[in-house]
This record gives C-alpha cells, structure tokens and sequence, in this order.
C-alpha cells in the first residue's frame, strides 16, 4: 500500500489567530486526506535543513515533545515550505520563535516565494487600480459629449418647433 503524507502549516481565521502544523496522510487510491499528528506552531523549536550548501529535499522538525523527519518530494518544495513557515511565524508568534538552522539564506528573506507572490498581488492591484481610472476617466468623458448632444437636440427641437 502506498502512502503519501503531507505536511500543512495553517492558521485559523478566528480571533486569536492560531497556527499549527498539520501531517495528513493519502493512502493509495483515496482521494481523502486523513489528520495524523498536529503540532501547534509555538511547540516548533527548531526547523533543520540538514544542509545549506546543497539543495536537498531532507529536513527535521523538533517540537517541544516530538521529533519528526520529513524528505520533501524536491527542494524546491522544501523551500517554499520553509519560506511560509518561516513568514507564518514571523507573524504569529511573539515570544519564542523556532530556530532555523542548516537553512540556504534563500529561504530566510531576500527574493523568497512570499516577496514575490507580494510583488506580483500589489502590481495586478495598480493596474487594475489604473485600468478604473482610465475607465473612470472615459466614462466622464463620455458622459459630457452625452450632455452636449442633449443641448443640440433640444436646441434643434426647439428651433424646429419655431418652423
């Protein structure tokens, strides 16, 4: 039998937001995910790469009472993992903030996965920003060359009803 886990790191959208990192499990010819194990992102101690010099897909998480090997299906995947795990708990959590170690620079900030995605909402959000001002600014043109023709009609009415 065949299975394949997954790992998910989540946060609730319920006030106070709470995050967690979720192993689900796919057993060979099932379309359903079934919940194995749930840490809560504050038991994460500590996010081991195994090594920064090379791009590998291994790495390790250490929780407060668990530990748990993981080999990503490549290292890209891995290192979008890590970016959003390392973005989520920049954000949610205020104290104790797991290490990072054994982690290419790459993932930790500079041109990561998240700046890009940011990048990329912000741009299409200007330019759809500037397309409703383009077009807000045709329809006002539009809407005075409608008065003007209103004018001559009347005009050309009134002169025709004097005839």
């Amino acid at each position: 039998i065949s299975i394949i886990c997954f790992s998910v790191c989540s946060v609730t959208n319920k006030k106070p937001a709470q995050a967690s990192i979720t192993k689900v499990k796919q057993f060979e010819g099932s379309t359903s995910f079934v919940r194995r194990t749930q840490w809560m992102l504050e038991q994460l101690r500590q996010v081991n790469g195994i090594d920064p010099n090379r791009d590998s897909p291994e790495f390790d998480l250490l929780f407060e009472n668990a530990f748990d090997q993981w080999v990503a299906n490549t290292a890209s995947e891995k290192c979008t993992f890590f970016q959003v795990l390392h973005h989520t708990c920049q954000r949610y959590l205020t104290d104790k903030k797991p290490e990072f170690i054994n982690c290419q620079s790459k993932i930790m900030g500079g041109n990561s996965i998240l700046h890009s995605a940011a990048d990329s909402v912000t741009s299409a959000v200007q330019k759809a920003s500037q397309a409703l001002n383009e077009r807000g600014e045709r329809l006002g043109r539009a809407e005075e060359k409608t008065e003007e023709l209103k004018n001559s009609a009347q005009q050309f009415a009134e002169t025709a009803h004097k005839v």
